[in-house]
């Protein structure tokens, strides 16, 4: 049997992947990323792929698996924030709204010649927010390695108010996709 790749250097995905029993190793990918606000689907899936191909390129006998979340608020993707300024702008933006989360999952055993993808949407309504609640997020959560500013799995009670579809895909890889590939760890 074939290592496990996890080609991401989320500490999100490689908690959530471990928490669920998974044996694998770490490949930080370095892959040029594409961002085209209207086709999110499209976005979330070749940044996946990308990573995929990066680190079949180090490591050709492997399985890999590899994600790329975004948010996508109206019509435009939002990604990590450059700074605590920015990150606050994006809370702002948020307060009391709704946004759609995708992530896909790109999968290869090794040997396979075409990768399998899913693409896993979530709805995320925000409660709404005063500046405290803001400034007080930001300085709990640390925001700025997060897609739109914000953990659903670190303090997201603070901020969200309901979460439509898949809890672990809001928090950047969805279990129940990965489950479906990989099958059930040994």
């Amino acid at each position: 049997m074939s290592r496990l790749v996890l080609g991401s250097g989320s500490p999100r995905r490689q908690r959530l992947l471990r928490e669920a029993g998974y044996d694998f190793e770490v490949v930080a990918p370095d892959a040029a990323e594409i961002a085209d606000s209207a086709d999110p689907v499209g976005t979330v899936t070749g940044n996946a792929l990308a990573k995929l191909a990066a680190c079949r390129a180090l490591r050709p006998d492997a399985d890999i698996l590899s994600a790329d979340t975004l948010v996508w608020f109206e019509g435009r993707l939002v990604g990590k924030p450059r700074d605590v300024d920015e990150a606050a702008s994006f809370l702002r933006a948020f307060s009391g709204r709704q946004q759609t989360v995708f992530t896909a999952v790109a999968f290869a055993r090794a040997g396979d010649a075409v990768p399998v993808v899913r693409v896993e949407a979530s709805l995320v309504r925000f409660k709404v927010l005063s500046e405290t609640d803001i400034a007080d997020y930001i300085q709990a959560v640390h925001p700025l390695d997060r897609a739109g500013a914000y953990d659903a799995g670190d303090c997201g009670d603070r901020i969200i108010a309901e979460i439509v579809g898949s809890f672990t895909n809001v928090v950047g890889l969805p279990m129940e996709s990965v489950s479906d590939l990989l099958g059930r760890p040994a």
